[in-house]
């Protein structure tokens, strides 16, 4: 690979933004460069000063006026839900019963899932996001279709099968022990492989009977620098099943817990409904609750209590992600918007620059990997963003009267979308531009 130096409007956070005055939380550049070479930010900072380091006859690429961001970060997505998205009127329980699962049947093909790999894929790198925590289906072949489409696009991405035996129909079920040799297989095979990383991934535990969470612990306990990825309170019928499947348990928390699957690099999808002894449990395991608006909206599951999780007195780590598909959007962006207005209905305010560190390295702090991405701090993968606030007619028409950077930024989230994605790059390498329309 041959050095590049962008040039544009660059903005990485260095920590959460406790105001939009709060600037020590940010870096800004009005004309800013930033220097890649061989798939890493070698040199950030001013245009004029990362010029020099760059010396002569290095390609210059001028994204001026745009902005250049990290890449964004999806922490919960279902990669073989492409064709569910957007499927009418159900809860989570009758949801998944009669769309997901049998839509998730068809991934005993593998041709089908190296064709909705490659689409995935395509949509998440059109929408901006270079990096995502994605369950796969149950069947290896899924997994295996999407790390190698990954692995081809050199993206950085946490991936799993999922493990289910129980609950669902025969199409989508393995066994404990299946869950456990094609979970280590798919381990030994793709963990580590460029920029791919595994997440042992129960799917809940109203599809785990108890003999395979016991296969989740072991895998765990095998790989314990591994991620793990599962749902928890996302809805009352959900919880209330659950509790009926493991009538020992104290709460729905306590099963995970009773398995040792808490922890830093454990990924709980929604965390809506959670007791303060649950809440609790999270935030001493240092576990991450993942915020999904969008889906939680659609399938009327409840309001996360975003800010409140963050300033209690035992605060929890939060990621947001769309969930597609029972998230309604691929676009970080839209999936932001989407949570501004949960948070604002619980009473509260999230300002664009903490939306943006959140997309960014909040999410990457979440998920653990905050050395390699969300940042543009030298000596990380240069996985870079290009947005465009004038992308549409209407946001051109409201740029009109913008006067700050935290208005261009609410603006981008508020009407933003594929379209305001001006190019992408993964490890340096120009990624939107090269997909096929």
């Amino acid at each position: 690979m041959t050095s590049k130096l962008l040039r544009g409007r660059t903005l990485s956070f260095l920590r959460w933004p406790e105001a939009t005055d709060d600037h020590a939380a940010w870096r800004y550049e009005k004309d800013g460069g930033l220097l890649i070479d061989n798939g890493t930010i070698i040199a950030a900072g001013p245009y004029a000063e990362v010029a020099k380091r760059a010396g002569a006859g290095v390609e210059t690429i001028d994204h001026r006026p745009h902005l250049l961001l990290p890449g964004f970060i999806d922490a919960h997505v279902h990669f073989p839900q492409m064709q569910v998205i957007a499927s009418y009127g159900a809860e989570l329980l009758d949801w998944l019963n009669k769309y997901t699962f049998p839509e998730e049947t068809k991934f005993r093909n593998a041709q089908h899932g190296r064709r909705i790999a490659r689409l995935f894929l395509d949509e998440m790198l059109r929408h901006g996001t270079t990096t995502v925590a994605a369950y796969c289906s149950v069947h290896k072949s899924s997994a295996e279709a999407f790390f190698a489409e990954s692995h081809d696009r050199n993206m950085l991405n946490i991936a799993g099968k999922v493990m289910m035996d129980r609950n669902a129909p025969d199409g989508v079920l393995d066994t404990p022990q299946t869950g456990y040799d094609d979970t280590k297989a798919l381990i030994a095979e793709w963990h580590g492989k460029g920029r791919q990383l595994y997440a042992i991934t129960p799917r809940f535990a109203i599809t785990s009977s108890p003999e395979q969470m016991e296969m989740a612990t072991a895998l765990c306990r095998e790989y314990p620098d591994l991620h793990m990825q599962t749902h928890l309170s996302e809805n009352h019928a959900e919880i209330a099943f659950t509790q009926e499947l493991y009538p020992w348990s104290r709460d729905y928390t306590d099963i995970y817990e009773h398995y040792g699957l808490l922890g830093r690099k454990s990924l709980f999808g929604h965390c809506i409904h959670l007791s303060e002894r649950e809440a609790d449990a999270l935030s001493q395991s240092g576990s991450v609750a993942v915020f999904c608006p969008t889906s939680n909206l659609f399938l009327g599951s409840g309001l996360f209590d975003y800010q409140r999780y963050r300033r209690r007195e035992k605060p929890l780590r939060i990621a947001a992600a769309t969930d597609v598909g029972g998230g309604t959007n691929y676009s970080m962006l839209r999936t932001m918007d989407e949570g501004y207005k949960v948070i604002a209905l619980n009473g509260e305010k999230l300002n664009p620059f903490q939306s943006f560190w959140q997309l960014t390295r909040g999410n990457a702090e979440a998920l653990s990997v905050a050395d390699r991405v969300g940042t543009l701090n030298e000596g990380t993968d240069a996985d870079i963003v290009v947005l465009n606030a004038h992308a549409t007619p209407a946001m051109r028409l409201r740029m009109e009267t913008v006067e700050t950077l935290a208005e261009e930024l609410f603006l981008l989230q508020t009407l933003g979308d594929d379209r305001a994605v001006r190019e992408v790059y993964v490890a340096g390498q120009p990624a939107k531009s090269t997909i096929a329309a």
